[in-house]
């Protein structure tokens, strides 16, 4: 493995403007303007981690670059994180490092994909994210500074740069930030954390190299097969049906329709693996069928839910990771597909944990 990047002092003007338009001038922001990265700021972004600065929590086998903590502690700075965040932006590079995440491709490829983090668990309310009202939208600190933090390492450290080394055709807004927390307010089933079987009360963040953002409107489903019908036709959409695995976040009106009626996740996700199909002959009117697709879903080991003469999406129904997010008034949940036409990337989780008051080195 590489050795990362020996950290560099530069010496710039006496004024946080001028220093802004510096940051500019070096490439290293996201096309919004950056916080200077001072020394006593990353000192203390630093203190959020038991490891010494060094320590490489991440490696981009394309480009044989290391992110050490030192490295995120500067972007999480640049991006406006305050230090309680830092150990979220840790421990999703740590799940992204894992080799089934495909770190080079789904930064590189053209499919516009963009690193969603859904943090679950209590840590999410101890440093303020939304996991309520407009939470894929702007105006909460955590949620804005922790995603923007993630593409900032990705261009400044990795150097995956737009038309350079990341080829998206069309972007992703998700890539200047995507990061939601997982709502517990009145959530009837387990939380994610508690789902991937981390102890109680650890926290943990979900990594997902998701593509663009589908709202599912429904305000007159009443029960959880028409709810779940509108988000499983979003799913099966010939334009991004594949075997790639899937985020849907059920609005609170909808999980209270589903789970009212006695409904689990795992049933959930049963009814949604199912119903988001298309025939193969509609997938061949499409252009989209392609025979070892097929294969690799029907054949050995494919799921005893896989019907015949259909292309679901995914393979299995725990391809799909289903939980609730956002205010209470409105039937609007949402989708995001994967970046990939396969399964070039499969989601990660990794547990957070902050470091004791004073423990680093």
């Amino acid at each position: 493995m590489a050795v990362a990047t020996k950290p560099r002092i530069h010496e710039v003007p006496d004024d946080l403007l001028a220093a802004i338009d510096w940051c500019y001038e070096q490439g290293w922001t996201d096309g919004l303007p950056v916080v200077p990265p001072v020394i006593d700021r990353v000192e203390a972004m630093l203190a959020a981690d038991a490891r010494a600065r060094e320590t490489v929590i991440a490696h981009h086998p394309a480009t044989g670059l290391d992110l050490s903590l030192h490295a995120a502690a500067v972007n999480a700075v640049m991006a406006g994180c305050l230090p309680e965040y830092f150990p979220v932006i840790v421990a999703a590079f740590e799940a992204m490092n894992r080799q089934d995440f495909n770190f080079h491709g789904s930064t590189a490829s053209t499919g516009g994909s963009a690193p969603l983090l859904v943090v679950s668990g209590p840590y999410a309310d101890e440093i303020g994210m939304n996991a309520d009202v407009n939470l894929f939208g702007p105006g909460n600190r955590a949620n804005g500074t922790i995603g923007r933090a993630t593409r900032l390492i990705l261009r400044n450290v990795f150097q995956m740069l737009p038309g350079i080394s990341d080829k998206s055709t069309q972007g992703n807004p998700g890539k200047y930030s995507f990061c939601i927390a997982e709502r517990s307010r009145g959530n009837p089933w387990p939380l994610l954390c508690e789902a991937q079987g981390y102890e109680t009360g650890v926290s943990s963040v979900t990594c997902f190299a998701g593509g663009g953002f589908f709202n599912v409107e429904n305000h007159g489903g009443n029960t959880p097969e028409e709810v779940l019908t509108s988000v499983a036709d979003s799913m099966a959409n010939y334009g991004c049906i594949s075997l790639g695995q899937s985020v849907v976040i059920l609005a609170p009106e909808h999980m209270k329709i589903v789970a009212d009626s006695g409904w689990s996740r795992e049933k959930v996700q049963d009814f949604l693996f199912v119903t988001a199909r298309r025939s193969v002959v509609g997938m061949k009117d499409a252009g989209k069928y392609r025979d070892r697709e097929y294969d690799a879903q029907h054949g050995d080991g494919g799921h005893v839910l896989a019907l015949e003469g259909f292309m679901h999406r995914g393979m299995r129904p725990d391809d799909i990771l289903v939980t609730m997010g956002g205010g209470d008034a409105g039937g609007h949940s949402c989708f995001i597909p994967s970046w990939s036409r396969g399964r070039a990337s499969i989601m990660q989780h990794q547990a957070i944990t902050p470091a004791p008051a004073g423990a680093r080195p």
